[in-house]
């Protein structure tokens, strides 16, 4: 079971979240919290590096159980496919899932020149690149759709055989978690970093965390449905 620590850090992240910001930030030592300023143009004090790591440690462990979960389906799917060595009927790879791997890889691209656009304190800058990673991500999973319906087109459902449902699952669940990387890129768009606990650095720097995980992640979930076939 998870420790109090890793417990305190996911609460802290809820009560950000939901709680709207609201709270005072912590403090540091020599600082009443008034002249700080983040890195950025964000205008929020920074925060101090046990809140940091409390950001990080949450999100580590969110990447970590998503990880899991997939190698669990992955050794599912290597299992099923061994043992149906000579009865296997692959699903051909729709082409748009080529050009949806170029645009994830392109917002990753973005994602990290907003980053630098961020310590050269071009706040403008940040958010068009920023909002161009987010817009990057929804005309993935716009790719994604079109694809299964490609695939529904030919005749292959998700109870078609056992390579389709693997196909549909994968897919799909990528696709759900990649939503929670754009909720995430939309919350740190818009959010107002002046009374946040967390400073727009801080809030970049672990969203982009995930965005990059969830892109090798795809990369990985498509090699293994190419060469799985």
């Amino acid at each position: 079971m998870p420790g109090p620590s890793v417990l305190d850090d996911i609460e802290l992240l809820i009560e950000d979240i939901s709680g709207g910001g609201s709270g005072k930030p912590p403090s540091r030592d020599g600082d009443d919290g008034d002249d700080g300023q983040s890195r950025g143009g964000g205008g929020s004090p920074e925060p101090s590096g046990s809140s940091t790591r409390k950001y990080s440690t949450a999100m580590a462990l969110t990447m970590l159980s998503i990880l899991m979960f997939f190698m669990v389906l992955t050794a599912a799917f290597v299992v099923l496919r061994v043992n149906n060595l000579h009865r296997w009927s692959g699903v051909r790879i729709p082409w748009i899932l080529w050009i949806n791997t170029l645009v994830l890889m392109a917002s990753s691209a973005t994602l990290e020149l907003a980053k630098r656009s961020l310590q050269m304190d071009s706040l403008g800058g940040f958010r068009k690149l920023w909002a161009l990673t987010t817009a990057l991500g929804a005309i993935f999973i716009g790719g994604q759709l079109i694809a299964w319906m490609q695939l529904a087109a030919s005749g292959v459902f998700l109870t078609s055989r056992l390579a389709s449902s693997f196909f549909y699952v994968f897919t799909a669940l990528h696709a759900a978690h990649l939503m929670g990387g754009i909720c995430a890129l939309l919350y740190v768009g818009i959010r107002k970093f002046e009374k946040a606990r967390i400073s727009r650095t801080v809030a970049v720097g672990v969203t982009s965390y995930y965005w990059h995980f969830m892109d090798g992640l795809w990369l990985f979930l498509l090699a293994l449905l190419y060469f799985g076939q």
